[in-house]
């Protein structure tokens, strides 16, 4: 899925110099170009918190702007996914396989 202008998306690394984590959510305010995107993290007051350029590598869409909807499981699972090494992808594909098992 392609990152959009005023997308919200959540952190899947760890920045530590921004005092961000995995799972930070915010909110796209610049597209650079297709590897670039400017994000703007705020506090429940609304304050700007942290501004960096990511690349898509480190960050998920969990809600588009365009269509306004939240993401489903499988789309946020196929970005992860979309993300990992091969040997990663292999091991989550047979915990899937167990998990299929235990249905």
């Amino acid at each position: 899925m392609k990152p959009e202008l005023l997308d919200t998306i959540e952190l899947l690394v760890n920045l530590p110099e921004r005092q961000q984590s995995i799972g930070s959510q915010g909110a796209i305010v610049e597209c650079h170009d297709l590897n670039h995107f400017e994000v703007e993290f705020s506090n429940e007051d609304g304050e700007t918190t942290a501004l960096c350029v990511l690349t898509p590598q480190q960050f998920m869409v969990v809600w588009q702007a365009q269509t306004k909807q939240w993401l489903t499981a499988t789309d946020k699972i196929t970005a992860i996914f979309d993300n990992l090494p091969e040997n990663k992808r292999e091991e989550i594909l047979d915990f899937a396989r167990f998990l299929y098992q235990k249905a």
